[in-house]
């Protein structure tokens, strides 16, 4: 049974990155749904594919962030439409998705990364 109202765990990842996003829903929320243009408050946890090292949390804040998904990462923009609050999805981002390739400025660029997003509302 998974635990929503705690940080998820997230076991290392076998086998060579994906090239594509994958999206798979840990727990299927029975909420509203979200839509491209939505703004999401979630609780995500963020972890590099070949290292597993965390590299953000909401949780380790304490509190959830508020988001227009219009303004983030398009793995998330392509990710979490769909996702109905009270869910819990993983996606795989690739680099060309996420920060883009290695050397574009960004500590996360030619990163391929995983994050656990729980949807608590849309709006």
């Amino acid at each position: 049974m998974t635990d929503l109202n705690s940080k998820p765990e997230l076991d290392a990842p076998e086998g060579p990155a994906p090239e594509a996003l994958t999206v798979t829903d840990i727990v299927v929320g029975e909420g509203a749904e979200a839509t491209p243009g939505a703004t999401v408050d979630v609780h995500y946890l963020g972890v590099e594919y070949d290292t597993g090292d965390e590299f953000d949390s909401s949780w380790n804040r304490g509190q959830s962030i508020n988001f227009p998904l219009g303004s983030l990462i398009a793995g998330w923009q392509q990710g979490i439409p769909g996702m109905k609050v009270g869910g819990r999805r993983r996606l795989v981002v690739p680099p060309h998705l996420a920060y883009g390739p290695a050397g574009g400025g960004h500590r996360l660029s030619g990163q391929t990364l995983i994050f656990v997003i729980d949807l608590l509302g849309v709006s």
